[in-house]
């Protein structure tokens, strides 16, 4: 017994019947990495959310909604390192199941799950990640994506104009100041990897180090790439010659002078490589289509762009809100992945 005359089962008792009082006895708070919102903010909230869905729909996209949460399995293996900051579900009904990390994956399981042919879709929707919150870099455990899609068959290049123009008219809508779209081609990576000398079965986890140089200096990338991802430190600094290479928004440079540079100095290596040629030629083809339109000065051709995700296959690209011509935080990113939907369907969509 306790000096009170309670015995430790009591005790434990008044515990319990305190943690089931629904919190009386607590202040309450709102959970790490999540946030309410206010009649003010829903309203600026509703207000951006219907710029962006009336762009959606001004270029065919219909609308889908999926399951906050799906089978853990559904989840699990498409997002590289990236997958440890997955939300797991307690297995209550026999099944394993686990809250939504994008609308990217249930959007690929959607269309194994249906057959609707070519489709233009907009998602909007809350998605979950485990991740270290930071309030002043916008990085929260529970937030809305918005995403727009086009799967099927196309002719080269014509849905990576479109998504990119689409992201640029939404980012042209809001006031949300200076913005830059950087852009790279994952088979132009692994080209340019397999250039330096990377070992492919290095070439996932040298992509997570490269996609740090956002955030990280240099001499921490190559820290990180010789020191825990085990590369020899020269192809480290072979990598390090070309992911310095990016054309500039500030200074007006074009995508098409980097990619001239690439291809026609120095750097003869980018077009005598077959899976180098044959990036740098969809992403010509792409710089055109976007100086026809009137978009390409928003874009800069960045070859230390990664993107961390492994179902990427082709075009990837992050847009950055700048401010003095400095890369202040990132709002919004995407990219091609013909793989994704055959792993669940075993058929390839595009």
């Amino acid at each position: 017994p306790s000096k009170d005359g309670l015995s430790t089962a009591g005790l434990l008792r008044e515990l319990l019947d305190r943690i089931g009082s629904g919190g009386v006895m607590r202040v309450p708070k709102v959970v790490k990495g999540a946030r309410d919102f206010e009649p003010q903010q829903m309203a600026v909230r509703q207000e951006a959310f219907e710029v962006i869905r009336g762009v959606f729909r001004n270029h065919g996209a219909v609308e889908i909604d999926t399951p906050v949460f799906e089978l853990k399995e559904t989840l699990t293996g498409k997002y590289g390192e990236d997958s440890k900051l997955i939300y797991e579900l307690a297995d209550q009904g026999g099944e394993l199941l686990a809250l939504r990390y994008d609308l990217t994956v249930p959007f690929a399981r959607f269309l194994a799950s249906h057959s609707v042919g070519n489709i233009k879709r907009f998602h909007i929707g809350k998605v979950y990640r485990r991740d270290t919150p930071n309030a002043a870099k916008g990085r929260f455990r529970e937030f809305y994506q918005c995403d727009y899609d086009v799967a099927g068959e196309y002719d080269p290049m014509i849905p990576e104009t479109e998504v990119l123009s689409v992201a640029i008219e939404i980012l042209r809508a809001l006031p949300i100041g200076d913005f830059a779209i950087k852009l790279n081609h994952r088979v132009l990576l692994d080209a340019m990897l397999d250039i330096c000398g990377v070992p492919e079965q290095k070439f996932r986890p040298i992509c997570s180090a490269i996609d740090k140089l956002d955030k990280e200096p240099w001499s921490a990338v190559r820290c990180e790439m010789i020191e825990v991802k085990g590369l020899d430190p020269v192809v480290a600094d072979r990598i390090g010659r070309y992911v310095k290479e990016d054309s500039d928004v500030r200074t007006h440079a074009s995508p098409l002078a980097l990619h001239k540079k690439l291809m026609e100095t120095e750097w003869t290596e980018f077009a005598t490589h077959p899976r180098a040629a044959k990036a740098m030629g969809d992403l010509k083809l792409l710089f055109e289509y976007m100086e026809v339109m009137g978009v390409l000065d928003n874009i800069s051709f960045d070859l230390s762009l990664a993107r961390g995700l492994v179902y990427y296959t082709g075009l990837i690209y992050e847009a950055v809100i700048t401010e003095k011509g400095e890369r202040v935080v990132s709002i919004a990113a995407g990219g091609r992945y013909d793989n994704l939907v055959g792993m669940f369907s075993g058929k390839s969509t595009p």
